[in-house]
């Protein structure tokens, strides 16, 4: 093996992470399969239906840049990615329902990709690596599921087709050449498979624990080398730099949101007509919200930060108002709790807070019944976490969304299980668009101090965010960022982190 560069060795001792990228197991994916294969065979025996057919999904492909021959970074469809971990594109995977047997069906690759792209790897370089029993080529779908099927009649195949009540788009159920000589069953798997993600493996906890903890450190970086006079966009190179250098993380599990002063009131700012390039200034806070993605698990961390390090009285005011709702919830988590009573919880701290402060006026339970944490505090709690951002199984059958205003933007309005992961992310801001009709309202015009309110005018807004697993008797925080205010001004004047570094 070739010895490390004196420039790598040099690197590595000057580096600001203490981190390296860890090996994937593959047993992760075959856990993941025997997962669904439990919950699928459970679901036939009391649909009294026999344990034939196959489960089929059809891989991602690569997508070019409109009608460019640019090709876009692939990044493996989640379903996919869940069952089967592998990370090229024009794959097919199946499952044998009655013998348990792992297919994974290769694209044929013609010569000259051999030239252009690398190696042309044999089909036993996909079974050793993606840990699956056979694997064979897209062309050879139809005669090999015949052949394997032992069932009486067409072969059945269980095809992934549902809604995704985050985007209200349907998932795509796999389709090939020869699928009219199958039966095919469009609603069977995709409740069943939404159900296996919702709730974590260990191995599955290890990733999201890693990409956690390469961005917990990112945010820090970024916070200390925060300084007015830069841009937004500074902000996120630094990040991206620092997961990718130094966690190996090529993806984000979404588009940065690096806003600051009045931009911060945008809940999902950064997109391509706000992208992350107002120049910071001096009294401005700084709302980051970033998480990397690692091998296919993901993480979202927001902080909320003065640029200029030093917290005012206002601004500690509406960002303690936050991070008390933020470490109620955390605190209150615990298996059967309802995410719709934690949102509640949230709003109900931060209305005390703003009451306090004197921006609001009047008696809270009053308020709630208003809807006025809506005003502030727009988007939902929190969301499910995994390979997807947003990870599915936040509204299966029978759970209905809520309709009242903040509620209605929930993820999910579902009691806690032990191994979800989810986020913990309350929020309060200063919205035109939602505080001027509130102001004008019979209902709610009473609750507030209009000269306090006006004063915050400008303010933007203050989310802290964290990705919080639910385990057998209460909860546990991924993320390693400062919170306390204290915490974030001796981080920002040079201070280590963790702060137990300064007794080391």
């Amino acid at each position: 093996m070739a010895k490390p560069s004196r420039e790598a060795i040099s690197m590595a001792s000057t580096s600001p992470s203490s981190l390296s990228p860890s090996k994937v197991p593959m047993e992760l994916h075959v856990s993941n399969r025997q997962k669904l294969l439990k919950s699928l065979r459970q679901h036939l025996s009391n649909s009294s239906r026999p344990h034939h057919g196959f489960v089929l999904l059809q891989g991602g492909e690569e997508q070019t840049r409109y009608c460019t021959d640019h090709i876009e970074l692939f990044r493996q469809e989640s379903y996919f990615a869940y069952l089967f971990g592998v990370r090229e594109p024009g794959f097919y995977g199946a499952i044998d329902i009655a013998t348990g047997k792992s297919i994974l069906f290769a694209p044929r690759l013609p010569a000259n990709y051999a030239v252009w792209l690398g190696e042309i790897k044999p089909v036993s370089y996909f079974q050793e690596r993606y840990m699956v029993s056979m694997v064979y080529y897209t062309d050879e779908i139809v005669q090999l599921l015949v052949d394997q099927y032992k069932g009486s009649g067409k072969p059945l195949l269980f095809l992934l087709h549902g809604l995704n009540t985050d985007s209200n788009n349907f998932s795509k159920p796999a389709e090939f050449k020869g699928i009219e000589n199958f039966e095919r069953d469009l609603t069977t798997l995709h409740p069943v498979l939404t159900e296996c993600r919702v709730c974590k493996s260990d191995l599955e906890l290890a990733l999201i624990q890693i990409a956690n903890n390469i961005s917990s450190e990112a945010h820090v970086e970024v916070m200390r080398k925060t300084k007015a006079g830069m841009k937004e966009y500074q902000l996120e190179s630094m990040f991206l730099h620092h997961t990718y250098m130094y966690g190996g993380c090529r993806h984000c599990s979404y588009t940065c949101i690096c806003a600051t002063g009045e931009n911060s009131a945008v809940l999902h700012y950064g997109h391509a007509a706000a992208p992350n390039d107002r120049i910071l200034e001096d009294g401005d806070m700084a709302l980051l919200d970033m998480g990397a993605e690692y091998s296919f698990y993901g993480s979202d961390i927001t902080c909320t930060f003065p640029v200029n390090g030093k917290f005012t009285s206002d601004q500690s005011l509406i960002y303690n108002a936050v991070l008390d709702a933020h470490n109620a919830v955390i605190a209150a988590m615990k298996p059967g709790v309802s995410w719709v009573d934690m949102h509640k919880l949230a709003e109900k701290i931060i209305l005390e807070s703003l009451e306090k402060g004197n921006i609001l006026v009047g008696n809270l339970d009053d308020m709630m019944v208003e809807r006025v944490g809506a005003v502030f505090m727009p988007h939902g709690l929190g969301h499910l976490l995994g390979i997807d951002t947003h990870d599915p199984g936040g509204y299966p059958k029978g759970i209905e969304r809520p309709k009242e205003p903040g509620l209605k933007s929930l993820r999910t309005a579902r009691q806690l299980l032990e191994g979800m992961v989810i986020t913990v992310e309350p929020g309060c801001y200063f919205i035109d668009a939602l505080l001027v009709p509130a102001m004008k309202s019979a209902n709610t015009s009473k609750f507030f101090n209009r000269e306090i309110v006006d004063k915050f005018k400008n303010f933007g807004g203050v989310r802290i965010e964290s990705d919080v697993l639910v385990t057998a008797n209460g909860s546990k925080n991924m993320t390693k960022v400062p919170r306390e205010t204290w915490e974030i001004e001796a981080v920002m004047a040079g201070g280590p982190w963790p702060l137990n570094k300064a007794s080391g």
